[in-house]
């Protein structure tokens, strides 16, 4: 039988790029998924878990201890991680990291379900949790850039992206609803065996992979390829600081990535700080909405993030991806500036969305640009240096949000604080490396 082409216009339906990852890649489906899957346990976790502490203690300053306590050792773990991750296998890494959180969940379930869970206990397993978090982070963006071969590059992140935003609408309802007609310890246990699936989806990857692995050992024992290994393992860096300083070299050789880093060092501490502190309380107290007007906002942020996804998932390449990449940042800024001077419900659940779209366009450049240019070998290093960089300075920004707006009023200190991130937009455009990005 001769073969019929398929009809041009399904070949030129853009749709189809996003069913690529799964008819191109055998693993794809298995770290997608997992993924997936784990994340709506954590959706449904931080739902409950300011709950679980309100209800035990009715203290937002203990809320905020919490909160820091499983930040800290997160922003500690990431230096660690990345030089663990560039040594060890990193699919395994992941494993471990699966099965020491599930364990941490599944004993905080156990002890919420008797009525034995504590403050001090939720903070020890909650440190733990963050510990483990700060290892998985930079195995999982090393896995996935070596998973995400060029040909499906662009969709896979969109796919990814799109759906983990999918999920996160429906976590927090899932978290709601299972604390207000079970109980908290059911939904950390549902949390719990999220892992397990997780990790039921490596082990299948870690088989995918075998057959590239075995052929990049065949290749590797060609006599050009051991005395290049022999050259790179004369003087190996044992010491997690070399590392480190190996993984600021990579950043430091691409404008595009340092400079980037550093200035979203600057802007997440002005667009977190105002979504996370300031924005509940514009709907709750400025306003005086009803609570489902911010739920409504929330879920529509998630709605203009799978727009962007989608839309940048249609193309294969994309030229002038710096401009678009902080354009799309500039846009999310935009969004949050005009937000306190929107009377109407409507109008600010649609700037949400526009929020959501323009952040989620600037994500999807950045983790592209990403996989495209750091070397697979250091991959580790680099993630977890662009980890430390969203998350290290978060605290500082939002006790600096807290004391500003108590001082000068939340809307002027919204208005200052997207303002000023627009404007390291605007200053960082100024820079050729940065607005040529192709």
């Amino acid at each position: 039988m001769i073969p019929t082409a398929a009809p041009e216009h399904t070949k030129n339906n853009p749709l189809r790029r996003f069913a690529e990852p799964f008819a191109k890649s055998r693993t794809f489906p298995f770290l997608w998924l997992g993924n997936l899957i784990s994340v709506l346990g954590s959706s449904v976790t931080m739902v409950i878990l300011p709950v679980m502490v309100y209800s035990l203690t009715g203290s937002t300053t203990t809320m905020g201890f919490v909160m820091a306590i499983y930040m800290l050792p997160n922003v500690i773990m990431l230096p660690i991680s990345g030089h663990i991750v560039d040594r060890y296998d990193r699919v395994r890494i992941m494993m471990i990291a699966d099965i020491a959180r599930f364990a941490v969940m599944i004993i905080t379930a156990l002890l919420a379900l008797t009525g034995l869970l504590t403050v001090p206990l939720l903070c020890i397993f909650v440190g733990a949790y963050g510990l483990f978090d700060g290892l998985f982070r930079p195995a999982y963006a090393a896995v996935q850039a070596s998973v995400f071969t060029p040909e499906i590059r662009v969709a896979a992140n969109s796919l990814s992206q799109m759906t983990i935003q999918m999920v996160r609408l429906i976590g927090p309802s899932l978290g709601g609803l299972l604390i207000t007609y079970l109980s908290a310890g059911v939904g950390f246990g549902l949390d719990a065996f999220t892992y397990l699936f997780s990790l039921v989806c490596l082990v299948y990857l870690r088989k995918a992979l075998m057959p590239r692995t075995q052929a990049a050992v065949s290749a590797a024992s060609s006599p050009q390829a051991l005395e290049t290994a022999a050259a790179a393992a004369a003087s190996p860096h044992n010491d997690w600081k070399e590392d480190f300083k190996e993984g600021i070299a990579v950043l430091r050789s691409n404008p595009w990535l340092w400079i980037t880093i550093l200035a979203f060092c600057f802007i997440n501490i002005c667009y977190a700080g105002v979504t996370s502190i300031l924005v509940p309380w514009l709907f709750k107290v400025h306003h005086g909405w009803e609570p489902y007007v911010y739920g409504l906002a929330g879920t529509f942020s998630g709605v203009g993030a799978i727009l962007g996804g989608l839309i940048i998932g249609m193309k294969q390449r994309w030229n002038h991806r710096g401009i678009i990449a902080y354009g799309g940042a500039f846009l999310g800024g935009l969004a949050l500036l005009i937000l306190p001077f929107v009377t109407s419900p409507a109008a600010a659940i649609a700037l949400f969305a526009l929020e959501g779209f323009g952040l989620m366009v600037f994500i999807l450049i950045w983790e592209i640009s990403l996989q495209e240019l750091v070397p697979q070998e250091a991959f580790g290093r680099v993630a977890s240096l662009d980890l430390f960089g969203s998350f290290a300075l978060l605290p500082v920004g939002y006790i600096l949000v807290g004391w500003l707006a108590d001082l000068i009023g939340g809307v002027a200190t919204i208005a200052i604080f997207s303002g000023l991130g627009m404007a390291c937009i605007a200053l960082v455009l100024c820079v050729p490396a940065i607005r040529k990005f192709n």
